[in-house]
């Protein structure tokens, strides 16, 4: 038998107004008697109906998050953690795959899902902020540094600071000929230009040159692109002591290339990585990374994302910074 609010409402003596207000979390409900309905909530096994919850709002109860890949681990683990956070609002989330491609991300942002769809969380790999002037179609909040100056609510992370402390860190334990790699000379490179700034940020600050020899690109930030690059590096006579990788997959990539090399890490080079990926704390040795918190990257994009379903959608963008902190494990010989 499946219950009602009216039945919830009966077994705690309160009115049906009472019941929905708990159920839809507002907060001027005395303690006491929410204590009560949330017992009889759990005493009846009540679960809301949600679909008629949002038809009444004209809503579908369905979000969609859109990555470039979803075979890259940090797309992966974030998109668990959004579907857990928008679980909180009883949304779906439908999950997307642009391959960083402008024509793919620009379909998705100017609205053309809006009937199957209440908002949108995008990671933006080539769209600009041209692309989303005068768009007023689907709520949406973009993930990362990609378009600053938008309409569009952003969740953000200090990936400048971030990588500058890597660097350091790399120049605190005696490393002075540190490699990045990872750098994109092409319009969909933010996060590499960021971090290289942070990069050459921590070099200047310890008195170190700036060496383009030590810098190696790479296409894609795959587990490949990072094995090459630092086969590249090694060939190329420049032999550094430490790489900061710009991403953990990068940064797998390389271990594999110096393990090849017959080079230990970390006593002949050093490695840190960014992005905090499962795999990277399962590597040999384990890696050193920026860790993200990739939940509170997912609750801050829900949270906005309801904001402006339920308030003024006029009201100007906002952009949130969610944290992220140093790990440090074997690959800097400090785990």
């Amino acid at each position: 038998m499946r219950h009602r609010l009216k039945d919830v409402a009966e077994r705690a003596g309160v009115s049906v107004k009472t019941v929905s207000n708990v159920v839809n979390g507002h907060l001027h409900v005395r303690p006491d008697t929410r204590a009560r309905v949330e017992e009889a909530i759990a005493e009846l096994n009540y679960r809301p109906n949600l679909s008629a919850r949002h038809l009444r709002k004209g809503r579908t109860g369905v979000i969609a998050l859109a990555v470039p890949e979803l075979d890259v681990p940090y797309f992966a683990e974030l998109a668990r953690h959004v579907v857990t956070a928008a679980a909180e609002y009883g949304w779906t989330v439908l999950i997307d795959q642009t391959e960083g491609r402008r024509d793919q991300e620009r379909v998705l942002a100017s609205g053309i899902t809006d009937h199957l769809i209440d908002g949108l969380i995008l990671s933006p790999s080539a769209l600009t902020a041209a692309d989303l002037a005068g768009l007023d179609g689907t709520p949406m909040v973009l993930l990362g540094e990609r378009i600053e100056h938008c309409s569009a609510d952003r969740v953000v992370i200090d990936n400048v600071t971030a990588a500058r402390e890597s660097t350091a860190h790399l120049i605190q334990i005696g490393r002075r000929r540190i490699a990045a790699v990872g750098a994109q000379r092409t319009d969909v490179g933010a996060s590499a230009r960021l971090r290289l700034a942070g990069y050459r940020d921590a070099l200047r600050a310890a008195g170190l040159d700036y060496d383009q020899a030590l810098v190696a690109s790479a296409p894609a930030w795959h587990r490949a692109d990072g094995a090459a690059a630092m086969r590249g590096l090694l060939t190329s006579g420049v032999r550094p002591d430490a790489v900061f990788c710009f991403n953990d997959t990068l940064a797998l990539g390389a271990l594999r290339a110096l393990h090849e090399a017959g080079l230990r890490v970390p006593e002949d080079v050093a490695v840190v990585g960014f992005d905090d990926i499962e795999d990277g704390r399962f590597a040999i040795p384990a890696l050193s990374t920026v860790a993200p918190d990739k939940e509170q990257i997912a609750r801050l994009a829900i949270q906005l994302l309801a904001d402006r379903l339920d308030g003024d959608r006029t009201v100007p963008a906002r952009e949130l910074a969610a944290p992220y902190r140093l790990e440090l494990r074997e690959s800097t010989g400090t785990g």
